[in-house]
C-alpha cells in the first residue's frame, strides 16, 4: 500500500469514529429551513412555536392532521399558496372551512416560519415533538 493509501485508510477510521460517523444535515433546496443533527435553525424553530400556539389545535400535533382539518405534512402546499391560505382563509361549497389569519398579528408575520417547520417534517428533516435549537 503506498504512503496516501494509508494516510486516506487512517483519515477514514479516525474522523469516522471520532465523530460517531453521523453527522446529518437537511436543507430545504430553497432554502426555507436548515436542520442539522435533528436541531433546527431559528426560523423553523420559532414555526415550530408558532404552529404549537395556534394552528395544531386544528391540524394537529406536528402537522398530522385530525379530524376536521387537514395533515399539513402528508400533502403540503407551495409557498405562494400556503401563504394565501394562512392569509385570507378557505372555504367549501361557499362555507368557511378554515379563517383568515392575515390580521393576526401572533401569525401573520411568521408565515413563512410555519412554513419553514412545516416543510421540514414534511420532508422527514424533523420528527415529531419540539426539535432543539441550533445554535448560531
Amino acid at each position: 500500500m503506498h504512503r496516501l493509501q494509508y494516510l486516506v485508510w487512517f483519515a477514514v477510521v479516525f474522523f469516522g469514529l471520532a465523530g460517531g460517523g453521523t453527522f446529518a444535515e437537511h436543507a430545504a433546496a430553497d432554502g426555507f429551513y436548515r436542520v442539522v443533527d435533528g436541531k433546527a435553525d431559528a426560523r423553523t424553530y420559532n414555526g415550530y412555536r408558532r404552529y404549537n400556539a395556534g394552528c395544531n389545535h386544528c391540524h394537529g400535533p406536528d402537522g398530522i392532521g385530525s379530524s376536521f382539518a387537514s395533515s399539513l405534512v402528508d400533502r403540503p402546499l407551495g409557498i405562494e399558496e400556503f401563504r394565501r391560505v394562512v392569509r385570507n382563509g378557505r372555504s367549501s361549497g361557499g362555507a368557511s372551512v378554515m379563517k383568515g389569519f392575515g390580521d393576526d398579528p401572533n401569525f401573520a408575520p411568521y408565515i413563512d416560519d410555519i412554513y419553514a417547520y412545516l416543510q421540514a417534517r414534511a420532508e422527514g428533516a424533523l420528527g415529531r415533538g419540539r426539535p432543539q435549537r441550533l445554535e448560531p
